[in-house]
């Protein structure tokens, strides 16, 4: 979002950094005031308990809040329009950036007149998506759920080879502009890297046992694991046939305008 902001340079990442921290803190918070109420036992309001759960915030909103525990119900709303939200984001600047760079095609980097944000982007991805999730419902809640769990394997592959591609990107002047840039385009992207794809081959190892996700199985090998590889083969046709298309993107042949802007 950082070309959408003021203060494009310092902006944008200074939010992510804040909203990872308070997402954290909220997390711990949350997580130690549940014990402290409800303790871990497995009868009554205990969080061991087996029909607390499936949804524990349900079962204690009430002997929590009392009256007011129909807020539960609006914050978890509110909490659903945001990830709705900052899921439509992502993936419509990933496309314009994409269409921008002739990596797609030029109608995926129009922009909105009247909004100043990626239009066509944003309405494939959206329909993209909800075509995805009414097939995936249709056919089995197991497959949704699993299918869910593949994409959180690929996040990991996408993001540390993103981290990769920063220190090779930079590689020129990692080491020669000061040891912010060192830290900023080389040690901190590497161990990034490094811990995401360490978590990728760690969870592609687990989901390959019939007994990970929701259980179902294809010969033998856990289905998140064959929806994984299922995705990435799809990935790697649309990748090539791009390249037969667009071959200038896979080049290297970006627009001078954006080259320079980078430099």
């Amino acid at each position: 979002m950082n070309e959408e902001t003021e203060g494009e340079h310092t902006t944008s990442g200074q939010a992510a950094v804040g909203t990872i921290l308070t997402v954290v803190l909220l997390y711990l918070l949350i997580s130690v005031g549940t014990l402290a109420f409800a303790g871990t036992s497995s009868e009554g309001l205990g969080l061991g308990n087996p029909d607390n759960q499936e949804n524990i915030f349900a079962a204690l909103s009430g002997p929590v809040l009392g009256a007011l525990g129909i807020m539960m119900s609006f914050a978890v709303l509110i909490s659903a329009l945001a990830s709705l939200q900052s899921t439509a984001v992502s993936p419509a600047r990933t496309l314009l950036a994409m269409g921008y760079y002739k990596a797609l095609g030029p109608k995926f980097a129009n922009i909105s007149p009247k909004f100043q944000s990626p239009s066509y982007a944003t309405l494939a991805s959206c329909l993209i998506a909800t075509l995805f999730y009414v097939l995936m419902r249709f056919i089995s809640t197991s497959v949704l759920w699993d299918t869910i769990s593949a994409l959180s394997l690929m996040v990991c592959l996408y993001y540390g080879i993103t981290a990769f591609a920063c220190v090779w990107y930079f590689r020129k002047v990692s080491f020669s502009s000061g040891v912010k840039e060192f830290l900023n385009k080389f040690l901190f992207p590497m161990l990034g890297g490094i811990m995401l794809l360490v978590f990728f081959a760690r969870t592609s190892y687990d989901s390959m046992d019939p007994g990970y996700g929701s259980g179902s199985e294809i010969g033998g090998v856990g289905l998140v694991f064959c929806l994984s590889v299922a995705i990435f083969i799809l990935g790697l046709c649309v990748m090539t046939y791009q390249r037969c298309v667009r071959p200038a993107f896979f080049k290297g042949k970006i627009p001078m305008e954006v080259e320079h802007m980078i430099e």
